[in-house]
């Protein structure tokens, strides 16, 4: 299992080492070892997501309040999405910066997204599974989100699904109505970029 830490510092992408055979194949696709020495903490299993999407299903950008936050591990079991880390912690050298991570069943990769980092995926095929492992449990009061389609922030959304096909962006009834990166700072909604390094170390405490 290998960590590359994204070009938003907070968030990793991890490949796993896969064994097969005719009869299938076998990973370790999270290691609390490995990952304690990468992040330098725990992760904090407090509750495990699955969704199901169809192809174009946009979700996120979503976030939750600091502290406490909600880290997320997040992999792919069957099909194909495009996940991508946010950085919308003010104050942070990298502000408004996104990169992403090809989440599929062929490399079987998962994506690392720790407190105060904004979290969204496009799925590239129908039925794509969508696995998360969080640190903290759904807190309606605590959670936001901003537009996914966002021109401020500009992330590159595929076109194309896996199968070659155009694709129709999807988004939720409360996507569609997420404020911008600059409406939600100005709100307030935000988290601070020193309040999440705050948080983040006193889990290494």
């Amino acid at each position: 299992m290998e960590f590359r830490e994204l070009e938003v510092p907070g968030a990793w992408e991890i490949t796993p080492k896969q064994f097969g055979d005719p009869r299938g194949v076998f990973l370790e696709w999270f290691k609390g070892g490995l990952f304690e020495q990468t992040v330098g903490h725990p992760l904090d299993l407090q509750q495990a997501n699955a969704s199901v999407s169809a192809a174009g299903v946009l979700r996120g950008i979503h976030f939750a309040d600091v502290p406490p936050g909600q880290a997320k591990y997040v992999t792919c079991a069957k099909g194909a999405v495009l996940d991508v880390a946010v950085d919308i912690r003010v104050g942070s050298p990298t502000f408004g910066r996104w990169d992403s991570v090809l989440l599929d069943d062929v490399d079987r990769r998962a994506i690392y997204l720790s407190e105060g980092i904004g979290h969204a995926f496009m799925s590239l095929e129908d039925d794509s599974t969508v696995l998360y492992l969080c640190s903290t449990g759904y807190s309606p009061g605590r959670e936001h989100g901003i537009h996914p389609l966002d021109p401020e922030v500009g992330i590159d959304w595929p076109t194309t699904g896996r199968d070659g096909r155009a694709l129709t962006a999807q988004l939720s009834d409360k996507d569609v109505v997420a404020p911008s990166l600059s409406e939600a700072a100005a709100q307030g909604l935000l988290p601070t970029f020193a309040a999440v390094q705050e948080y983040v170390a006193s889990l290494r405490a």
